[in-house]
């Protein structure tokens, strides 16, 4: 049998996997229970755990990937086949499920579990990530292959931040209704993996280089529930996009030596390179006081009444977004209200996003208010 969370090949009668620690269990497609691996129906509604019927709604990743997604890993994947690929991997699961689950039948359990996995794979799917396997109360998902992106570990922290936001206003209602508390816990770790094949069903198969799996699957199980855990590795690749908390050095079963061990605290303000890049120190800006010259031209028209509109083309890399920055930053906008809206690469599923950024700017709506609190923002 297969490791759910590290991938390797354990004996068929073993309880734990001997290279993660992690205990080797079946989720029943049907009711989420976990079972042992030698057994071949439920122990809790008699439902064979091979089932591909159609109520098995996460048995293979064809079933719950989004048409765009699926088109795009279809379209590329004899491309990535037997490549080499940088990627995020993203543990998570729910805490505590089985006193969620204890005393219901398996349709009203599945009724509580189900919007649980849903929240954890929309945020996943939001920032183009894969969900790979669906482990019973938790989801193993990768970024970075089989849609390539380079800013992997920026969406992996950002679609972790998103699904305890969203998983904790969905706990907050089944709390209030059942008294049963709702948290799930999130580990990630960055490195390299092997694609070995992906199938019509979009399964990859894949090998990790090293412990990168392993790894991902030990901060899951060290967060405490409603956290997020990332490694150094990371850190260092989403460095000014989020705010960090050091736990220090930790010791991780299967690692000879303690590792650096960081829990995310939120997104941050940065959304682009250049921004990261502000919060760090520029190096100087010289020879575009003539591009300076017309961008004020422009804002002295706009002052008399005459909206301006002014297109910047150059190649890459030869500094249009630091020569925006700069003017926006300088006693030239003194006074005036700056609105800023930016087409990043995973808001390419939101309609007009940078339109909505502008109105969030605008309004004054954060990325954490609910629907009350952006109506209120909104009508003042």
């Amino acid at each position: 049998m297969q490791c759910p969370r590290c991938q390797s090949e354990s004996p068929p009668d073993a309880t734990f996997c001997p290279e993660c620690g992690a205990r080797l269990e079946i989720a029943c497609p049907s009711c989420g229970t976990a079972n042992a691996p030698i057994h071949k129906f439920c122990k809790r509604c008699g439902q064979p755990l091979t089932s591909t019927a159609p109520g098995a709604r996460f048995a293979f990743p064809q079933a719950y990937t989004p048409p765009h997604l699926a088109e795009k890993i279809l379209s590329s994947k004899s491309a990535l086949e037997g490549e080499r690929k940088q990627v995020t991997v993203l543990f998570a699961d729910l805490k505590g499920s089985m006193e969620l689950l204890a005393d219901r039948d398996a349709e009203e359990a599945r009724k509580l579990l189900d919007p649980v996995l849903e929240r954890m794979m929309e945020a996943v799917h939001r920032y183009e990530g894969t969900v790979n396997q669906v482990m019973g109360d938790g989801i193993m998902a990768l970024f970075g292959a089989p849609v390539a992106h380079e800013d992997h570990a920026v969406r992996a922290c950002y679609a972790a931040l998103r699904m305890q936001e969203s998983v904790n206003r969905y706990g907050d209602e089944i709390q209030r209704a059942h008294g049963v508390p709702v948290q799930i816990r999130v580990g990630l770790n960055s490195g390299e993996v092997v694609v070995r094949s992906i199938g019509s069903d979009l399964r990859m198969d894949y090998t990790a280089v090293g412990q990168t799996t392993h790894l991902a699957a030990r901060m899951e199980q060290m967060a405490r529930p409603g956290s997020v855990l990332v490694t150094a590795v990371t850190l260092r690749l989403a460095e000014g996009y989020i705010h960090v908390k050091p736990l220090g050095p930790v010791a991780v079963k299967g690692l000879e030596a303690p590792i650096d061990v960081y829990e995310v605290a939120g997104a941050g303000s940065a959304r682009s390179r250049l921004q990261v890049g502000a919060a760090r120190g520029l190096s100087p800006f010289v020879g575009r006081d003539g591009e300076l010259e017309q961008l004020q031209r422009a804002l002295e028209q706009t002052e008399k009444g005459h909206g301006q509109v002014v297109a910047l083309v150059g190649e890459p890399g030869v500094g249009k977004s630091r020569l925006f920055w700069e003017f926006a930053h300088s006693y030239r906008t003194d006074g005036w209200l700056l609105l800023q809206g930016a087409a990043v690469s995973y808001g390419k599923a939101t309609a007009y996003s940078p339109v909505l950024d502008l109105l969030k700017g605008y309004f004054k709506i954060e990325d954490r208010d609910d629907s009350r609190t952006i109506q209120e923002k909104v009508t003042g």
